[in-house]
């Protein structure tokens, strides 16, 4: 069967294109909330400052919210612990750590008197803004399994459907409310459903594109969903601003941020309709025993390689025995999970999420925030593809390091001069060193790393790693608020705070890197295996 270059090479375009949007509606979901951080804050929570029977309620609901979050994540990490060890000794472990938390969270959380203070203002507000994170959880954890059961195109679709009821429930939560709940419940309950969505295109986009793409440009075909998912943020800063542009406060407080996480019908509706085109991919297709049908899809994709040789790899590659996720140790694992988990507390996700709010507490009127958060948005997008370029010549390990020391640098100098009360232009290029610094290291050469430290035979621990990163993800972003809006840390550090926190973070994971990491450039996967047999 004879198959015309071109059309094979429009085929392979077409596909990558078509999943990436996956990755852009994971940056423009996570990144609609910046916009609205203010406008949710005054409709949901100024209401509750004056009405104690809905505080009291909408309190309640929260704490059950919060006790079926904490069980879910308590049940995804008691799996993970026992993949780790012996079932008795995994077994011990769970009831300890059960026996421990649970009286603890029954003092300092569920006990606590049902009155909207301060400190759980801030909370509910820090959790509204981050709770599409729980879903992320959710949708990362489930990723496996679906892509395993219903394919990795199916598993995108159900991706868009969930972005699409996000989108709209986000946006109307009372009309959309069929839980019999508070409003400010309802709106939760459908940032997480969008962030199942989120978790599902994160582990799905890049996985349907490397199994469609040709291997000899498998690398690059990758690549463009990290750049969609950058893409995404910048396009919904551009989007929230002309929302926003020359409106009055009051009209963005009661619809105004309606219309932002609205906006993401488009996109989703798009990504849905063009995925009914696609084909399933031919590992999926293999899987399920439909080898002609396999072979007929890399005929039309692969522009080099012979289709029969490809679908004998393919056939090999189910062949590779699982090993114990101990096989190399506990280093290997340490270091992929502290990888994910600096990632977060350097506190990126915090400038993406709360960038307004934050140029706002610079001084800048809202119309300037919007505009200051999308220039925020275009250096990560160009530092992003900086990184993409450097990443094969300058190695992970040095991108890493430099990454680490200016983050450092800005984040420790941001918190000075907010301490100092010297916010302006200084504030604005220390926040963009810091963004930029990470757009060129820890975002996507973190990714590179988790992919390529961890053998075939232990691969499933990339599971544990990623669901780290996102419940690292939720706490920073959630204590954010806090830490930023206690009286007494303002008093004292004047906004300063927080940022000193990701500052020293940003050092640790310096100092981390530099004595745990390995440089994986030019190294095979067999020589990755002999280093941490080594150690």
């Amino acid at each position: 069967m004879t198959i015309n270059k071109s059309k094979q090479s429009s085929l392979v375009l077409l596909t990558t294109l078509v999943a990436s949007l996956g990755g852009l509606l994971f940056g423009y979901d996570t990144a609609v909330i910046s916009g609205a951080v203010g406008a949710i804050d005054e409709f949901f929570l100024n209401p509750l400052d004056e009405a104690a029977t809905l505080a009291t309620s909408t309190i309640i609901e929260f704490k059950a919210i919060i006790s079926i979050t904490a069980l879910g994540v308590a049940i995804l990490f008691s799996y993970f612990i026992f993949k780790f060890f012996k079932k008795s000794l995994a077994a011990i472990i769970v009831i300890a750590l059960f026996a421990i938390c649970i009286p603890l969270y029954n003092i300092y959380f569920l006990d606590l008197p049902n009155v909207l203070t301060e400190n759980l203002r801030n909370s509910i507000l820090g959790f509204m803004t981050s709770s599409a994170l729980v879903g992320c959880i959710i949708g990362a954890s489930m990723g496996d399994v679906i892509a395993n059961s219903l394919g990795r195109r199916n598993g995108l679709i159900i991706a868009a459907i969930l972005f699409l009821i996000s989108a709209i429930g986000s946006g109307y939560p009372e009309i959309m409310n069929f839980y019999g709940v508070e409003m400010l419940s309802s709106f939760i309950i459908y940032r997480i459903i969008g962030g199942v969505g989120v978790g599902l295109a994160s582990m799905l986009a890049p996985l349907y594109i490397a199994e469609m793409a040709p291997a000899n440009i498998r690398g690059k075909m990758v690549s463009c969903n990290q750049f969609a998912i950058v893409t995404g943020m910048l396009i919904v800063y551009f989007v929230n601003y002309f929302i926003v542009q020359g409106q009055e406060p009051t009209w963005i407080k009661v619809t105004g941020w309606r219309y932002m996480f609205l906006s993401e019908v488009i996109p989703a509706s798009l990504f849905f309709v063009l995925l009914l085109f696609v084909p399933k991919t031919p590992r999926f297709l293999v899987m399920v025993g439909h080898e002609n049908k396999a072979k007929g899809i890399l005929e039309k994709m692969n522009l080099k390689s012979d289709s029969s040789e490809v679908l004998e790899s393919i056939k090999r590659s189910f062949k590779v025995k699982k090993a114990p996720w101990l096989t190399y140790g506990w280093l290997i694992i340490i270091v992929g999970l502290l990888l994910s988990v600096f990632q977060q507390f350097v506190g990126i996700n915090v400038v993406l999420y709360y960038a307004p709010e934050i140029f706002k507490g610079m001084g800048a009127e809202a119309n300037a925030s919007m505009m200051q958060t999308i220039i925020v948005g275009a250096i990560n997008m160009i530092f992003t593809i900086i990184a993409i370029l450097t990443v094969d010549n300058y190695g992970r390990k040095k991108l890493l390091l430099i990454g680490s020391a200016m983050m450092g640098f800005s984040m420790i100098g941001l918190g000075f001069s907010l301490y100092l009360q010297a916010a302006g232009i200084i504030s604005l290029l220390l926040m963009l060193v810091y963004i930029a610094a990470f757009a060129v290291s820890w975002g996507p050469v973190t990714w590179v790393l988790l992919s390529e430290i961890f053998p075939n035979a232990i691969k499933g621990v990339m599971a544990v790693a990623i669901a780290m990163q996102w419940l690292a993800n939720l706490l920073v972003s959630w204590t954010f608020p806090v830490m930023n809006k206690n009286s007494f840390l303002i008093e004292q550090f004047n906004h300063g705070f927080a940022y000193w926190i990701y500052g020293i973070m940003a050092v640790l994971s310096g100092i981390f890197v530099w004595r745990f990491v390995p440089e994986t450039k030019g190294r095979s996967l067999e020589d990755m295996e002999q280093i941490w047999l080594k150690k």
